[in-house]
């Protein structure tokens, strides 16, 4: 059949191409891998190029990924820059076929896009150019190798013992065999070399005794805690609380080596800390909340724990630092991360008297590396992207009209408190509950207001009163539940909350950009 004939064909002619454009790539990826290793791990291009994507992509954009992808959004972020250079690579294998310095040079591109790509990060230095460029070079070699017989061209490969001079079929699968393995073991190697620079950190963490704090949280109230089947447990767990970030690699920083610098307008004594300097200063412990300005209305991108810090309105003013309140010239506080990552809080918020704080401690242990180890940033009643840096190095006092840090320049807002919000955990979405008592439980934030009353609301009838937990303190999040006397069919379930204000949660729904979503929560079930 002349099309079956005409598709073998193209196939014959194409697969010696791909596979060389391949092994090539792979060879560029194994020794980047191994030089950043022992330059810096964070330098890939991979990482490089995808935290340029990153900072480049609208907010819309990274709204839906979050949406879509949840915490795994920089994996699939990743796979997807793997995908694309597969198919690049392929492509110039083939060129190559034709043209092997086309094919090379063409290579050699991608090591220039990847060096720009990694001196344009916030924390780039010139060396983080090598593991692209030498990348390059040596994908670029191997697909000059590969590529440099013509014989291995489908029309033209010998068959074993033809005499026909250069390479038989066998002796090119051969040389690409031994070229992939010499790569894997490139990137074995580079992958265990940037594991063990990891692993002073780690020790770091494990050798830390945290000091016991001057001012421990109050108790949990007795009735704080409901016991019902698929609510949220009042403290998250480490391992299952949230993490929304940037970073492709997460940061593994030294904690002997890590040093807090606060200095800038308004700071009249400028400093610099060390960990054992700030553990030995009067350590609190509280309960605080955390949100996420990507959490969607019924999202999962909030949680509560237990942090033990420093009191960094404390510690700012030990610095000369005033909020504008009091004649202060600064009216914007920029913590700027290990990796380059700015954040930018109101001045006047973190030293109004709230428990704003520079965490050491998460749920009884040091910070995970996740969440920031050895130090973040919390202040509770703003959104994360404007109060919870990780991996803190730096404090710079500034002010509005002077800096936009990173997510503001991407048109997110710059004052984020947040707001009034309650969801649904039980019954799930398209569940189907047996008629009878049906317990309808979730929980409810407003940090640093609080929350005074939950109300649910069956179908199109009236508000009716929830249950509420005992309130731990205005920081947390408050757990709340409803008997509901369940009928037959479906029916939607929606819950709003009132903070201690008196302001009740919004029915007008917005998106997450720029401040935040807003709307009720609501659920669609069927009683059987």
């Amino acid at each position: 059949m002349p099309g079956v004939s005409n598709f073998r064909s193209i196939i014959s002619r194409a697969w010696p191409g791909a596979l060389v454009g391949l092994i090539a790539g792979f060879c560029a990826l194994a020794v980047a891998e191994l030089v950043a290793a022992l330059v810096r791990p964070p330098a890939g291009p991979v990482t490089v190029v995808g935290g340029a994507v990153i900072d480049r992509t609208p907010a819309v954009v990274k709204d839906f990924a979050i949406r879509t992808f949840g915490e795994s959004d920089k994996t699939a972020l990743q796979l997807g820059i793997l995908a694309v250079l597969a198919l690049i690579a392929m492509g110039l294998g083939m060129v190559a076929l034709r043209r092997r310095h086309v094919g090379a040079a063409g290579i050699l591109l991608f090591g220039v896009v990847g060096s720009v790509a990694a001196l344009s990060r916030p924390d780039a230095g010139r060396i983080d150019v090598l593991p692209s460029a030498t990348g390059a070079l040596g994908g670029a070699a191997a697909l000059y190798l590969l590529a440099a017989k013509p014989s291995i061209e489908p029309s033209r490969v010998p068959q074993d013992g033809d005499g026909k001079g250069g390479w038989s079929r066998r002796g090119f699968l051969t040389t690409a065999a031994v070229t992939a393995g010499a790569a894997v073991g490139i990137g074995v190697l580079g992958r265990f070399l940037g594991g063990q620079q990891g692993q002073s950190a780690v020790a770091s963490r494990n050798n830390l005794a945290l000091p016991a704090p001057v001012s421990p949280a109050p108790s949990v109230p007795a009735g704080a805690r409901l016991r019902v089947p698929g609510i949220s447990p009042f403290i998250t767990p480490n391992r299952d609380f949230y993490r929304v970030d940037t970073a492709l690699v997460v940061p593994k920083v030294d904690a002997d080596t890590w040093r807090l610098r606060i200095h800038g307008k308004g700071v009249t004594r400028s400093r610099t800390y060390t960990l054992s300097e700030l553990l030995n200063r009067p350590l609190i412990e509280r309960d605080i909340t955390l949100t996420c300005v990507s959490n969607e209305i019924g999202g999962p991108y909030t949680g509560n724990a237990r942090w033990l810090g420093i009191p960094l309105g404390e510690l700012l003013a030990e610095c000369g630092v005033k909020p504008p309140s009091t004649g202060g010239p600064a009216d914007q506080l920029v913590a700027r991360s290990v990796d380059g990552m700015t954040l930018g809080s109101p001045l006047e918020d973190v030293m109004d008297g709230r428990d704003a704080m520079l965490a050491v401690g998460m749920n009884g242990e040091p910070l995970p590396f996740d969440h920031g180890f050895p130090v973040r940033m919390l202040v509770p009643g703003l959104y994360g992207y404007v109060s919870a840096c990780k991996w803190i190095e730096s404090i710079e006092l500034t002010t509005f009209d002077a800096y936009d840090p990173y997510w503001v320049k991407r048109r997110w807002a710059r004052r984020a408190p947040v707001k009034t919000q309650s969801r649904i955990d039980t019954p799930k979405p398209f569940a189907r509950p047996a008629v009878g008592t049906v317990t309808v439980a979730g929980v409810a934030w407003a940090q640093h207001r609080g929350i005074s009353r939950v109300q649910i609301r069956i179908d199109d009838g009236p508000w009716q009163d929830a249950d509420l937990a005992a309130q731990d303190t205005t920081d947390t999040w408050r757990q709340w539940s409803y008997r509901w006397q369940a009928t037959p069919g479906g029916h939607h379930l929606t819950v709003r909350a009132t903070d201690g204000t008196g302001q009740v949660q919004t029915e007008q729904r917005t998106r997450t950009v720029p401040d935040g979503a807003s709307g009720r929560h609501g659920v669609f079930v069927t009683v059987t």
